[in-house]
């Protein structure tokens, strides 16, 4: 799972991270493969030079989220079936982004590592921190419960399901207000800060897309790129749990607006790259 975390870590509006947002939207709609040559016009597109592209392919191969394979004598890159799973997952967490209700369940998960594992600990903190749970405590978490299947997968994967339990439960009964435990559980501040950048950086981004297809596409995968953590760090707490001017709100009907704008242009665009025949 090296590949999701090196995922979360590439700071949006780097070359890395423009590179995965590019291969996440296209790569499987092209049939899970792009020459090198698409790959490195489409990051042209959005300003980044053929040698940092080639830097990033590199790195993405190491990371195994690509592999190298050649079709009909043209060299490309084709998705790493882990990557493949990566990106199905993220589909689902960009794209539809969720919230819960006042009366929805919350899951809380409780676990024991010992000190003689105390980088496993760390690795299973970093990630739950990374889908949206909340810390309670050294060994309890939180989030809301359509974040179970997740947490599921990443004790699984790490071999700690039999040190875990998780309790599927009703609203939280805390000492004094929700919003006042929630604001303990989960950095509240970072999380607005987040909602507010993305809101800044497409403050000025046209409601309807410029005709110039390259244009297009640029600011849809910058949107995207932009976005796609915060629907991981951001669980979607129920509204009476935060502070009454909470942004999450107008950031997630920002990002739709633009997405559903943007989307078909963006797509013309990647055909017309692809239509283009390739040198052997």
């Amino acid at each position: 799972m090296s590949a999701v975390l090196d995922d979360m870590d590439s700071r949006p509006g780097s070359t890395t991270s423009l590179l995965r947002t590019i291969i996440g939207l296209y790569l499987r709609g092209a049939g899970g493969w792009m020459s090198s040559t698409q790959l490195i016009t489409l990051m042209e597109a959005v300003d980044v030079s053929p040698a940092l592209t080639r830097t990033a392919l590199s790195r993405l191969r190491r990371k195994e989220v690509l592999t190298a394979s050649t079709r009909g004598g043209v060299s490309g890159h084709a998705v790493g079936e882990r990557a493949r799973q990566m990106l199905e997952r993220g589909d689902r967490r960009i794209h539809e982004p969720r919230s819960m209700g006042p009366d929805d369940s919350w899951c809380l998960v409780y676990f024991t590592v010992p000190e003689t594992a105390r980088g496993l600990r760390h690795q299973l903190r970093r990630r739950l921190h990374w889908i949206g749970c909340g810390t309670v405590g050294p060994g309890l978490w939180i989030c809301p419960r359509y974040l179970q299947a997740e947490t599921e997968e990443i004790l699984e994967d790490l071999g700690l399901r039999d040190r875990s339990v998780l309790f599927v439960t009703g609203r939280p009964q805390a000492a004094g207000s929700l919003r006042e435990a929630v604001a303990g559980w989960w950095d509240l501040e970072e999380l607005a800060g987040l909602h507010h950048a993305f809101l800044d950086r497409q403050r000025d981004v046209p409601s309807v897309p410029p005709a110039e297809g390259a244009a297009a596409f640029a600011a849809y995968v910058r949107c995207i790129d932009s976005w796609r953590i915060i629907p991981y760090l951001d669980p979607g707490l129920p509204t009476d749990c935060l502070p009454e001017d909470w942004p999450g709100a107008a950031s997630s009907n920002r990002f739709l607006q633009l997405r559903d704008a943007y989307r078909p242009e963006a797509l013309a665009y990647v055909g017309s790259i692809r239509s283009v025949p390739q040198a052997v």
